[in-house]
């Protein structure tokens, strides 16, 4: 998992990556394509 600064341009990586929140982090996640997992916070 990558921890990144900006997670917008993850996003737009793959068409089914999702931005999440959980627990004041924001999180990357991709259930297809699982190595595009990010985290920020």
């Amino acid at each position: 998992m990558k921890v990144r600064s900006s997670l917008k341009s993850l996003k737009s990586r793959h068409r089914d990556c999702k931005l999440v929140r959980r627990k004041g982090r924001i999180y990357v996640i991709n259930k297809t394509d699982p190595r595009f997992k990010a985290k920020q916070g």
